[in-house]
């Protein structure tokens, strides 16, 4: 095959003869495998020079690789148009309930058609119409549950009658109708979440929303018994988002083998990407489920690049259908959100073009517009892309985290929700290894500012079960001391914190003549003098955001005044105008 030294290794590796020579001559891909993909980024060239292979070495390889024969690209075609089913036409039995809550899941069950591959050859979908208003209708995909059932779920969002209608190329499930009530939410079923205001969330039913995250990749890959444990841990935790991911995850800390593989196996043992296993699916959506009766959103990460099993360099046709199948089976959740990718531009077999096809199939397949972004790790994605709803970040400066948090509100005019800002706990990697105070002070540093910071936690421990990837048991500062700090948003006015014009050294957020809330950070000062509007009283209250400690100070404050402060770090202060008579 044609090779040149600007060949990126990760694009060679994807042959399966030329596979055997990389991982001869370049060591690295078996002596430090959690890091693969870093080296399948790299061309030839790039490696040689960063590991003065030299030239002997660049002209060596690609002397090698030229000697192998290129692979025919594997093609598994698109769904036939007619689907030989046997079956009458309308036949299939069908489960159904005669009602669902608003904003619940309303499913319908068929028995239909097991011959051929049902994953790939049969489409099924339905349209529903809401009685009441005739010209409203949602069309749905539906998609096969294995052992000859196929599933078509749906959200109403709206009370009263519905009926829906279901289209097939298999003559069984095609044509069948149905009718439902849907009825008054449940209690806690507010709804999904929806940006409000530009920067902020709310439910679909008006309830502000302030996503308040932690990151546990891999926890639905653990078992039963730590995965449990994580729910439990979670009752009390102060959490409303879950960062986690659909595929295992192959780093350190993550050296197990998941229950649960998400694709059949062929007969010589590769990955089947034409078949899902539907009890891997099954798992995931019961602990969605599970995270939704926690009020949890589930902000569920579709790619990642640590991976060791080939599901981050499956060919395109199996991304498509990929993704088409796990909106079809979680769509109707309202606690999903949609993370494209967790470090999009470290999958080296994605180019940017293939995020852009797969946020089409993800919008174009998700009628209930749940919230979508893409997550980084060196560089940030185009977050004013139409289809992006918040700005999902990771820091890409060393030291300078949520203190960003003003630039990119400018920058993009979305809601700045930095999910990885680093982690409190003690390995030994500069991202994991943040005391509990410096993870607080960069919490309220996004709040003052405008924005949202993500919790994670990677304490080392003899069973390597760190939370920020396999769940367990949270052991840090920080969980109690966040939860402290969510109570300042429930009282601000209109539930927001939005950043107000500040002096170079003090962040300061509220409403100009109605609440203020400053935050000092590591500084420690003795005393602060404001000079604020005459004619506006104010209730001043001295806040230690670490021993989360509230002291609201006598009388009340107008124009310049000063307000003495205990010389610690980590203190706040809030004003909140006084209401005389």
């Amino acid at each position: 095959m044609l090779v040149t030294k600007d060949h990126r290794i990760g694009r060679l590796w994807l042959n399966s003869n030329a596979r055997d020579i990389l991982l001869r001559r370049i060591p690295q891909l078996t002596e430090v495998p959690h890091l693969t993909f870093m080296f399948k980024l790299m061309t030839l060239a790039e490696y040689a020079d960063r590991f003065n292979a030299g030239p002997d070495w660049l002209e060596g390889v690609i002397r090698e690789l030229e000697a192998v024969p290129e692979e025919a690209a594997k093609d598994a075609g698109g769904p036939p148009a007619f689907y030989d089913d046997p079956a009458e036409a309308a036949s299939a039995a069908v489960r159904a309930p005669g009602e669902a809550e608003k904003w619940g899941v309303f499913e319908v069950e068929l028995a239909g058609p097991r011959g051929g591959n049902p994953f790939t050859e049969v489409e099924l979908s339905a349209e529903f119409e809401f009685e009441g208003d005739p010209a409203r209708s949602v069309r749905v995909r539906g998609f096969y549950d294995g052992d000859g059932v196929y599933r078509i779920r749906f959200m109403p969002d709206a009370e009263g009658p519905w009926r829906f209608r279901t289209e097939s190329n298999a003559r069984s499930l095609a044509g069948i109708g149905g009718r439902f009530v849907c009825t008054a939410p449940s209690a806690g079923n507010r709804g999904p979440v929806r940006v409000k205001n530009t920067f902020h969330f709310a439910y679909a039913d008006g309830t502000p929303y302030h996503p308040v995250g932690t990151t546990c990749y891999a926890w639905t890959h653990q078992g039963e018994e730590l995965e449990e444990q994580t729910l439990e841990t979670l009752k009390s935790a102060p959490f409303n988002k879950m960062r986690m991911c659909v595929f295992p995850k192959s780093y350190l800390y993550n050296r197990n083998e998941p229950p649960l593989y998400p694709f059949e196996k062929t007969e010589d043992g590769q990955w089947d990407f034409t078949r899902f296993n539907p009890a891997f699916f099954r798992h995931l959506e019961r602990r969605i489920a599970d995270l939704g009766r926690l009020g949890i959103e589930a902000d569920l990460i579709l790619f990642h690049p640590y991976d060791r099993w080939g599901f981050a360099e499956m060919p395109a046709d199996a991304d498509d259908r990929y993704l088409r199948y796990i909106t079809a089976r979680l769509a109707a959740y309202r606690n999903i959100w949609w993370s494209l990718a967790n470090e999009y531009d470290l999958m080296w077999a994605k180019e940017p073009e293939d995020w852009e096809r797969f946020a089409g199939i993800v919008t174009g397949n998700d009628p209930y517009r749940h919230l979508i972004s893409v997550h980084n790790c060196l560089a940030f994605y185009d977050f004013g892309k139409p289809w992006v709803t918040h700005c999902s970040i990771q820091r890409i400066d060393v030291y300078k985290t949520s203190e960003a948090t003003t630039e990119w509100r400018r920058m993009w005019n979305k809601p700045i929700v930095i999910d990885e800002c680093g982690y409190e706990g003690d390995i030994d990697q500069g991202w994991g290894n943040l005391t509990g105070e410096e993870l607080v002070r960069r919490f309220w540093e996004a709040l003052v500012r405008g924005g949202y910071l993500g919790h994670g936690e990677t304490y080392l421990n003899d069973g390597e079960v760190l939370w920020w990837s396999k769940g367990g048991r949270l052991v840090g500062d920080s969980p109690a001391r966040i939860a402290f700090a969510r109570r300042f948003w429930e009282e601000a006015p209109g539930r927001e914190l939005n950043p107000l014009p500040s002096d170079w050294d003090l962040p300061c957020a509220g409403v100009e003549d109605e609440y203020r809330l400053y935050y000092f950070g590591f500084n420690r000062p003795a005393f602060r003098e404001f000079r604020l509007k005459p004619g506006v009283k104010w209730k001043v209250s001295v806040i230690d955001t670490w021993n989360m400690t509230i002291e609201e100070l006598p009388g009340l404050h107008e124009g310049a005044f000063r307000i003495e402060l205990p010389r610690r770090p980590y203190m706040a202060v809030r004003m909140v105008r006084a209401n005389e008579p």
